[in-house]
């Protein structure tokens, strides 16, 4: 008989155990990128996100099933946006939070929320996720940013899905970046060029480095800059420098930092992770705001590094339309919502198929205005 129980941290549970239910290489469902977060207080009862993690057990004491879960009392670094909700709720008298969340803090990058050693487990681990808002009393549960395993579990028990759209980048099996750039409209070919030469003109090179490389000056000065894009928006930032000595003790293999240096000074970096064929773009920071440093660092370095490298895509983060311009194609991402209050529900539901709708239209016309008719097919 199955045993279901939660856990109020990700370090109780043996790596190996919750890694062998992932199904994947991507680095952040994986228990190091997790644990890292935890283990830093980058993510706590302080902060907002109480973990919560939801675990099935086979009659053996075997783990079959888990979900990364989390009692949250705000909506911050979610990247599903639901304040509307949030005030809806308090407009009939009614507490949004303590809300649950399933999902990577911090990381709206599409992969496994419902991890599982088979379909039957992971059709249970479903059940009991949306079965917790009525048991616990609290408002609602959010599966976020799953992939397509964990969404159809999710609205298989009844959840509410909402569509987003995301842009990534995908190798066509270039040569080089001239032959990427040869895909591209003649407008769109200038403006890259231009930028990159700006950047080439100003002295400005980017270089990548794994953790092992990086000295504690260099750490502290890339921890500044990844601080100060959150300090010029009067905010703290999310990571703590711990994390980041927590994840390189974890997934050293996994963490790349594509440095800027003018003239041989650091004055920006992109934070990435990498799988098998995915590189993932999540955090940037530089000294000073410099004209095209942000796309050289982020996507045009990124895009060199997956050619060079051939890997299959580039996930630079969420939103950006401006990410068109720069040969990246839309995709559908999908959350799962479970609400408790019946009165907001059917709200909810409606709200969701409407919005689906418009992003549907909204990803089509963003498909007309990039050079490519559909995304490759995944390698095998």
């Amino acid at each position: 008989m199955a045993r279901v129980r939660q856990v109020d941290t990700i370090l109780d549970v043996p790596a190996e155990r919750w890694n062998a239910l992932t199904g994947t290489d991507q680095p952040f469902i994986q228990h190091g990128f997790l644990a890292a977060l935890e283990a830093s207080a980058s993510v706590s009862a302080d902060h907002g996100w109480q973990p919560a993690h939801l675990l099935v057990e086979d009659g053996d004491g075997r783990l079959v099933a888990a979900a990364p879960l989390y009692a949250k009392n705000h909506s911050y670094g979610e990247f599903v946006f639901d304040f509307a909700w949030a005030n809806a709720y308090r407009q009939v008298g009614l507490n949004y939070y303590p809300k649950l969340v399933n999902a990577v803090p911090f990381t709206p990058v599409a992969g496994p929320r419902l991890l599982a050693a088979d379909d039957t487990a992971r059709a249970l681990l479903a059940e009991q996720l949306a079965g917790l808002p009525a048991a616990l009393g609290v408002s609602s549960l959010h599966t976020l940013f799953g992939d397509d395993l964990s969404t159809q579990a999710m609205s298989g028990v009844g959840a509410i899905a909402r569509r987003g759209c995301q842009y990534r980048w995908y190798n066509r099996d270039y040569a080089d970046f001239e032959a990427f750039l040869g895909q591209l409209s003649s407008k769109r070919r200038k403006e890259i060029r231009r930028e990159r030469k700006r950047m080439q003109d100003a002295g400005v090179k980017v270089e990548v480095r794994r953790p092992a490389d990086i000295g504690a000056d260099l750490w502290q000065t890339l921890y500044g800059f990844y601080g100060r894009t959150y300090a010029v928006r009067g905010q703290s930032p999310y990571l703590t420098r711990a994390f980041f000595a927590e994840l390189c003790d974890r997934l050293p293999d996994q963490v790349l930092f594509f440095i800027a240096r003018h003239q041989g000074t650091p004055v920006g970096m992109a934070f990435m992770m990498v799988s098998r064929d995915t590189l993932y773009g999540r955090h940037w920071g530089c000294a000073a705001d410099y004209h095209s440093l942000h796309f050289e660092t982020c996507y045009y370095a990124g895009i060199d590094y997956c050619i060079e490298h051939g890997l299959a895509c580039f996930d630079a983060g969420a939103q950006g339309e401006h990410k068109i311009r720069r040969g990246f194609e839309p995709v559908a991402t999908w959350s799962n919502h479970v609400i408790a209050e019946p009165r907001l529900a059917g709200a909810v539901d409606d709200f969701c198929a409407r919005e689906a709708d418009m992003m549907a239209s909204f990803q089509a016309e963003q498909r007309e205005r990039c050079n490519f008719d559909a995304q490759p097919a995944p390698r095998p």
